[in-house]
């Protein structure tokens, strides 16, 4: 073997002229010929935006050749929002720098979107343009969106047609938008899916409102449940059944009716083909109760039912399910005077009443539960028969009386002239309060009109029978003035409680001096009226009278007792009890 101490390398060795074939290029040609090698490449800058095609894709890496020396190597998680993407398909890149240490040619697909990301966002929203976009992750009311390398917000409403109760299923797919609302200055930008499907389901909805009629039947599937009433999905295009068209009877909230996603059979009530609105009901899928109510049911015939709903005015009571009756609250008691449903009947109370009016063709029915107890206004004469006493309750004024219950449903008036033989009433509160209890005598029955008059100053005898003997024209009493009018006159209070009238003119004293309230003076009769309970009086004349007739005075008691002489026993005792009871009840106001 030969020994390689031995071998030489050759002098002026030119490993460019290997394989020329004995070529030799001169340095004029070489450069020309590099220069020509080189216009077959792309003419291509750092830090620039353009577009290259897919040569290649796996799970790591995306290979593209943009038409330079070498092609360029990016990672395939900048196109996880593309997971489409395949070999040939045109991608925009970024050219961070054309040879790296190793020689490489460096790509990147983000920073090219994130240029032009905003371009392509406006273009998108103003062409109308569909998109895709990766989901990153949920958000408060809604998803967070990666379009073209910008996060964008999609509300859960613009999710999908329906509503969306689980976010979390669309995080990390890869999905299909329309840009719907663009904020530059804040740079937000808002995307939606449900306006890809929109046109869609109008065009089908458009189908199926073609194909509708009036009392078809189809089958849909509840797709939400308000207080109001329940949207039906039926294939496309939703329905309202209103919370009335659910059952014949009566529900507090469809949710007794219907529960979320279930599939019912509905028919078509109304629907409007330029609104796309379709009123449906189910009860009408059902015979009405009406016609199942029984036949043999007549007036006067006693049911039984629930209270199901009060007013002021009455209470509806079902008797079965989707037949109600209403029980006018005037039907509730025999009593006259004014009260509320509220106070006799409660909402599920069960109940038993008369039926008083039946409709069938009209589906009304009145009904009453007073008329289960016997009328109190029946044979009223024999019960309350004229001059009878009764205690009765205080129920209401009236400018002219007192209405009072004697029991329920028998009401009388006291008027207010029958309240008191001597006092003036200006107003019946004057004399008692409403809830107490009133002595009363009855005055006249009118059992057809269903009326009682009443008296209270009856259960008494008229005193003015008696004043009229004692309270003569021209006799003296002794009186207390209790109020002063400077017009008029003044009013006094006589023997006996009873009250007389002195005009201005006969109110002068002898010593020339004013009568004043509570100052006692004797008084003369000068008129008395026994129909119209009136006593005119006069000081003046108690000591004129001595100017005309000179000589001692008589005495005012002898003169009373004169008068007294001339009543009866029988008109005494009537007195003694009259001012023992108003001496009592003096005592008791004060």
């Amino acid at each position: 073997m030969r020994d390689t101490k031995d071998i030489k390398p050759l002098e002026n060795f030119n490993w460019d002229e290997i394989d020329t074939k004995g070529e030799v290029y001169k340095q004029e040609e070489k450069a020309k010929l590099e220069a020509a090698y080189d216009q077959t490449f792309s003419q291509i800058g750092d830090q620039q935006v353009t577009e290259g095609t897919v040569v290649s894709v796996s799970d790591r890496e995306v290979v593209v050749n943009i038409g330079f020396k070498s092609d360029g190597i990016i990672p395939s998680a900048e196109f996880r929002y593309n997971p489409e993407l395949k070999q040939g398909d045109k991608v925009e890149v970024f050219i961070e720098n054309q040879e790296d240490s190793n020689g490489q040619l460096l790509l990147s697909h983000k920073k090219a979107r994130i240029l032009k990301s905003w371009d392509r966002v406006n273009e998108a929203y103003e062409s109308g343009e569909i998109i895709k976009g990766y989901v990153k992750s949920r958000t408060k009311g809604g998803l967070i969106v990666d379009v073209f390398g910008i996060e964008a917000f999609l509300p859960g409403s613009q999710i999908d047609v329906k509503p969306i109760r689980d976010y979390d299923v669309f995080v990390d797919k890869t999905m299909e938008f329309k840009v719907v609302k663009i904020n530059n200055e804040f740079k937000n930008v808002v995307v939606s899916h449900k306006a890809l499907i929109e046109d869609e389901i109008e065009a089908q909805k458009a189908e199926i409102m073609s194909h509708l009629e009036k009392g078809q039947v189809l089958e849909g599937t509840v797709k939400n449940i308000t207080s109001y009433g329940v949207f039906i999905d039926l294939g496309g295009v939703d329905g309202l059944i209103h919370i009335t068209d659910l059952s014949w009877g009566r529900i507090n909230h469809p949710e007794e009716i219907v529960k979320l996603d279930e599939k019912i059979k509905v028919v078509i009530l109304e629907f409007d083909q330029e609104k796309k609105r379709i009123a449906l009901g189910l009860k009408q899928l059902t015979p009405h109760p009406w016609d199942q109510l029984d036949a043999d049911l007549k007036v006067g015939d006693r049911v039984k039912g629930k209270v199901v709903v009060i007013a002021d005015y009455g209470a509806f009571v079902e008797i079965i399910p989707g037949v109600e009756g209403l029980i006018h609250v005037t039907e509730m008691s025999w009593s006259q005077h004014l009260r509320t449903a509220h106070e006799f009947l409660q909402v599920g109370q069960e109940v038993e009443a008369v039926v008083l009016t039946l409709d069938r063709e009209e589906r009304k029915m009145s009904l009453g539960i007073k008329q289960l107890m016997p009328d109190p206004w029946v044979n009223i004469a024999e019960k309350y028969p004229v001059g009878s006493k009764h205690s009765a309750t205080v129920r209401n004024f009236t400018n002219f009386g007192i209405f009072v219950e004697l029991e329920e449903g028998i009401d009388g008036l006291i008027h207010i002239s029958d309240l008191s033989w001597s006092k003036k009433i200006k107003h019946p509160a004057e004399f008692t309060k409403i809830g107490e209890k009133i002595d009363v005598v009855i005055l006249e029955v009118d059992g057809e009109n269903r009326r009682l008059s009443l008296g209270h100053k009856q259960l008494e005898e008229n005193p003015w029978d008696v004043f009229e003997s004692i309270f003569t024209v021209g006799s003296e009493h002794e009186g207390t003035i209790t109020s002063i009018n400077e017009k008029s006159g003044a009013v006094v209070n006589l023997p006996y409680g009873i009250d007389g009238f002195c005009p201005k003119g006969q109110l002068q004293k002898e010593d020339k001096t004013p009568a004043k309230v509570d100052e006692k003076l004797n008084f003369k009769v000068i008129e008395f009226s026994k129909e119209a309970k009136r006593i005119v009086l006069s000081h003046s004349r108690t000591w004129r009278q001595e100017e005309d007739k000179p000589g001692k005075k008589d005495n005012p008691a002898k003169k009373i007792n004169q008068t007294l002489e001339r009543t009866t026993l029988g008109d005494l005792d009537v007195l003694a009890s009259l001012k023992e009871e108003m001496t009592k009840k003096e005592n008791e106001n004060n």
